[in-house]
């Protein structure tokens, strides 16, 4: 994410939750549902009557791949990508994880797919040994027609020569250049797209960036990031950014689908619910993020628990609140989580604090909570994915006033921001108590969301505004090669 973001994977989960979303996304499954689900009140709005179901399911968009549905019209709308069909397209990853830049980076892949690039994705720091995670991932990208080859083979040269375009994704991807191509760098600069995720200080390394000023652009993901790439790089290592772009994200149709389908995500809470011993009627604040230092789980539980302080103190009568961690692995953060979960003990919330796996399928926790909480520290989120993904489920967002969040949200209308840091601790928790206090703000916050995000933040958008900056660099290259 991401990063904005946004996503991760959880081994016993990887068959249940697809297989359920699809069979949910099919209308005999819809309608096998809806006595059952009609008089229960897990989602955040109400629906009256089965008539309602059937017109949901009626006017889901069933458009094809290839173009988006106007509504005006009816009439096919061509996909702003559609240019980039037949041209070959080399992606270069840093790593294949379950963190927002290669989960990107996968999501271009298959924009390019759809109108019939050819796409070739190489990973520059992969594991030696099998993993389960890069082998799930590289099989999604196989069948959705991506080739995989290997970072460091002739291969992956002969295609990068070739390649109409080329994307470094993230700055660390930087190294491959001198590592692998070697004395073809030079001929493969003038079609490089920088895809750029990084906010933290550790990323400026000449090594890494050395080349950053001859690549035909860099893209960026906020206009904050941007800023502080042009400054830092000016300051701290002598060298100029290239030609760069700002991108805004957009949600995938995929997960708009479920986001605007009351009854998947009215099923979906149930489960999820069920599963962490949530009632219907208590109140869920997540926090949808890789855990680290760095996402602010911890002060996210620190604000919890002085927020059932002040409830207690207050005598304010509202439902039992809980908090969830999505995005949990002991194994990459052992000491960490382990604060975290000695914390939750020593504080005796174990019935109220809820650790969830890390998982790919961000979408039933979504549907299953009232509010999502944005903590990352320092300078923010270079974007934040999972801030619009809450945002299309109708969900008032709790940020840090930093990073690509503030263009993102409307303080005090979509959302209600608080510092970073360890002074963001009371306002954080006394907006938890103000959003556990007030249903109504919670509802109209969430709906205001959800029109912003139709408004600017869909996927045809991030196709839109991606399609003008292909459209450049591939001019730009064309341009350099007529001038060489």
């Amino acid at each position: 994410m991401g990063k904005q973001p946004s996503a991760w994977i959880t081994t016993q989960q990887k068959k249940r939750w697809p297989l359920m979303i699809l069979l949910l996304l099919s209308l005999s499954t819809l309608m096998a549902f809806l006595i059952r689900s009609t008089f229960d009140s897990c989602s955040n709005g109400s629906i009256n009557n089965v008539g309602n179901f059937i017109r949901e399911g009626q006017e889901e968009e069933k458009g094809g791949t290839h173009h988006q549905v106007n509504h005006n019209d009816e009439a096919p709308t061509p996909n702003p990508l559609d240019f980039m069909k037949s041209k070959l397209v080399l992606l270069v990853s840093h790593e294949l994880s379950l963190s927002g830049g290669p989960l990107l980076l996968m999501e271009l892949a298959f924009l390019l797919r759809e109108v019939g690039a050819d796409v070739v994705w190489v990973t520059n720091q992969k594991q030696t040994e099998s993993d389960d995670i890069i082998y799930s991932l590289e099989h999604k990208m196989l069948n959705r027609g991506v080739q995989v080859f290997s970072a460091k083979g002739q291969e992956a040269i002969d295609t990068a020569l070739k390649a109409d375009l080329v994307v470094l994704n993230t700055a660390v991807a930087g190294k491959w250049l001198d590592a692998v191509l070697k004395e073809h760098v030079a001929d493969v600069l003038p079609k490089v797209l920088w895809w750029i995720h990084e906010m933290r200080g550790h990323y400026f390394k000449l090594e890494y960036v050395k080349h950053l000023p001859l690549v035909g652009g860099a893209m960026i993901d906020s206009h904050t990031t941007a800023n502080y790439w042009k400054n830092r790089t000016r300051e701290r290592l002598g060298i100029k950014m290239p030609e760069t772009y700002v991108v805004h994200l957009g949600n995938s149709k995929e997960l708009m689908e479920v986001a605007e389908n009351r009854v998947a995500k009215r099923v979906l809470c149930e489960h999820v619910r069920e599963s962490l011993g949530v009632k219907n009627e208590d109140l869920v604040f997540a926090l949808i993020n890789s855990v680290s230092r760095g996402k602010g789980q911890d002060l996210f539980l620190r604000s919890f628990h002085e927020s059932l302080k002040l409830i207690q103190e207050r005598k304010l009568k509202v439902p039992p609140i809980h908090a969830v961690i999505v995005g949990s692995d002991m194994n990459a953060q052992t000491k960490f989580e382990t604060e975290l979960r000695n914390f939750v003990s020593q504080n005796n919330m174990q019935g109220r604090v809820h650790f969830v796996n890390k998982t790919l399928t961000v979408a039933p926790y979504l549907a299953s909570i009232d509010v999502l909480v944005q903590n990352s520290q320092a300078r923010g989120e270079c974007f934040g994915r999972i801030t619009i993904e809450a945002m299309a489920f109708q969900l008032p967002v709790l940020g840090t006033a930093a990073g690509g969040t503030m263009e993102i949200v409307v303080n005090g209308t979509t959302s209600l921001l608080h510092p970073a840091g360890k002074e963001g601790v009371m306002p954080l928790s006394n907006n938890i108590v103000k959003l556990a206090t007030n249903v109504e703000k919670r509802l109209t916050m969430g709906k205001r969301g959800y029109e912003r995000v139709k408004e600017r933040f869909l996927e045809h958008h991030m196709s839109e505004r991606i399609a003008k900056v292909l459209k450049e660099i591939l001019l730009h290259k064309a341009k350099r090669h007529s001038e060489s």
